[in-house]
């Protein structure tokens, strides 16, 4: 995808088993292939990071992604939602790094970890509010000094 396709990032509130993430796949690449806006196909990707985080893509050069086809792929999202009992729509979660792995919490909990010193301005964090591939590349995983969720540091 080239630097200006517009981005979405779903996060899910658990880990996803590797089952989960091939049938999450699998179902995405079927609804890619048939994503359209205003009759157009999109040119999208579609892809599963970290076994959390669901992230879709359109190139619009070739065609705008529009209300209707938003609409449609929101309803794909909730879709996947009810068949595996996932929320993928609650923003906030906050995901954020430890050493190598990765942990989801509500922002209240991760309020909590802050004022005991278990995560702190250099802790990574997700920000899932990227809009396209570029910010994605770049802004989407950032030191908590860096974020929106940087409100639990004071």
């Amino acid at each position: 995808m080239p630097s200006d396709a517009r981005v979405w990032v779903y996060q899910s509130n658990r880990v996803l088993s590797d089952a989960e993430v091939k049938e999450i796949e699998n179902a995405g690449m079927h609804f890619i292939s048939e994503w359209v806006a205003h009759e157009a196909s999109l040119k999208a990707s579609f892809d599963v990071l970290h076994n959390l985080f669901i992230v879709i893509a359109v190139d619009e050069k070739q065609a705008m992604a529009s209300g209707c086809s938003i609409d449609t792929s929101i309803r794909f999202f909730k879709g996947l939602e009810q068949k595996m009992n996932l929320d993928l729509f609650d923003r906030m979660q906050v995901a954020y790094r430890k050493g190598n792995e990765i942990f989801v919490c509500k922002l209240s909990d991760f309020e909590k970890l802050a004022s005991q010193g278990l995560v702190n301005e250099a802790t990574i964090v997700f920000n899932n509010m990227v809009t396209t591939k570029s910010a994605f590349d770049w802004e989407w995983e950032v030191p908590l000094k860096n974020s929106w969720q940087n409100r639990v540091l004071a």
